[in-house]
């Protein structure tokens, strides 16, 4: 018999919106601690009309899409369609009443998980303007068909469809810097993970939702996010490889915030773990990382942490030993060398390294490749006036750059 897992939609939403613990809502809602624990039941009663709607407006979404029965009157079946059906509504697909829906056969699931992994293949290559609306498009697709499966069918629809969310929001995130929007995005994926009720893929969303406050140096908030994502990894089974990129996550997160030591321990952790293996395998779609860009954390965090002559050798290596296939990531790599040589006092190294990945930049655009030549280009500042810094400025501030930055 199948184990109960309770309400995953308001579990779900709870934690993607910061309360880790049915204590914390709670605290927020003001009432207490057991009528949370009722909500998060396999059979939540709906909330009163004034907790209720204080409930929708701290988590984001309707009662619906977070679990609860419809009130009395509805059609049958609407409220419990699932937090995906209600996304679907939410980007204009045309609701279906349930009883008119047909029961996909168990192929669909595979179909539409191809196209999953071909968009996750396509990620590295394809530009992210253009990517983006099909990867969103291929998630209202997923929205439609999860009522229409059932058993494994869904389950799998489900894993797809949450994997397809997270893409969206690593490409809104990284790619578009609009981290709002990544936000909602990856609560979209943490709600799907939890209806295929997989919880490698909540972890990998959870980790990817910590990048958001520790950008903005809000630390407090990334490392709650990232217990979180610990948590769900220990329900895995978690591989090696998906436990070190947690400790590379919390690492940048650290790093970001200003304490490099802490991220670089978290560094030597992460790459201890790769050293000893694992007897599970990494899941399929954790290909943004192995130990070539844990190294990349690591040459960023000795950068900020002032470790110059180790930054160097560091991020040379990370540079031989990428795939060229790793575009987006080489112009990463080549615009924090640019910032070692800036540091270092060596403007016209630091532009050489720019200008390649500007080079870069115009064959795969990269918003936080970006970022690290703009970056380089404000700590250059005290050399304006030199040749190099002359040149690179004509690079930067070219049509066809500028135009490409300010359309993305």
């Amino acid at each position: 018999m199948a184990r109960p897992v309770g309400n995953t939609r308001l579990k779900a939403a709870r934690v993607a919106a910061g309360y880790p613990s049915q204590q914390a809502l709670a605290d927020a809602l003001g009432i207490g601690v057991r009528q949370v624990r009722r909500w998060e039941s396999d059979n939540p009663p709906s909330p009163h009309p004034e907790v209720g709607q204080a409930l929708t407006r701290i988590l984001g979404q309707d009662l619906a899409a977070l679990g609860f029965t419809p009130p009395a009157g509805e059609a049958p079946g609407h409220g419990r369609r699932t937090v995906l059906a209600a996304t679907a509504a939410a980007v204009g697909l045309a609701a279906v009443p349930t009883q008119a829906l047909a029961v996909q056969p168990a192929s669909v699931a595979a179909d539409y998980g191809a196209v999953t992994r071909s968009h996750r293949r396509l990620y590295w290559s394809v530009a992210p303007a253009t990517l983006h609306p099909a990867a969103v498009s291929h998630a209202t697709l997923g929205c439609a068909l999860l009522p229409e499966t059932v058993g494994q069918s869904r389950q799998r629809v489900a894993a797809a469809l949450a994997e397809t969310y997270l893409l969206a929001g690593r490409i809104e995130f990284f790619d578009l810097r609009d981290a709002d929007r990544a936000q909602q995005t990856l609560l979209r994926a943490l709600q799907a993970a939890g209806e295929a009720d997989n919880p490698l893929l909540g972890a990998a969303v959870l980790a990817h939702t910590a990048f958001i406050p520790g950008w903005a140096g809000d630390r407090d908030a990334a490392v709650e996010r990232m217990v979180a994502a610990r948590t769900y990894a220990r329900r895995g089974p978690a591989s090696a490889e998906l436990l070190a990129w947690l400790d590379a996550v919390e690492a940048e997160c650290e790093t970001r915030c200003g304490h490099t030591r802490t991220a670089l321990h978290l560094i030597r952790h992460a790459e201890d773990l790769l050293a000893q293996g694992s007897e599970h395998e990494s899941p399929e779609w954790l290909d943004w990382f192995n130990a070539v860009r844990l190294a990349a954390f690591k040459g960023n965090t000795q950068l900020k942490a002032g470790h110059l002559p180790q930054a160097r050798v560091t991020l040379l290596e990370v540079l031989d030993a990428l795939d060229p296939a790793e575009e987006k990531q080489s112009s990463v790599v080549l615009g924090d060398l640019a910032a070692v040589e800036a540091a270092a006092g060596n403007p016209e190294a630091a532009c050489k390294y720019a200008v390649r990945a500007l080079d870069q930049l115009e064959r795969t655009w990269y918003a936080t490749g970006m970022d690290r030549v703009r970056e380089v280009r404000r700590a250059l500042a005290p050399h304006q006036h030199e040749r190099c810094v002359r040149e690179l400025d004509d690079r930067l501030y070219g049509w066809a750059t500028t135009v490409s930055a300010l359309a993305r």
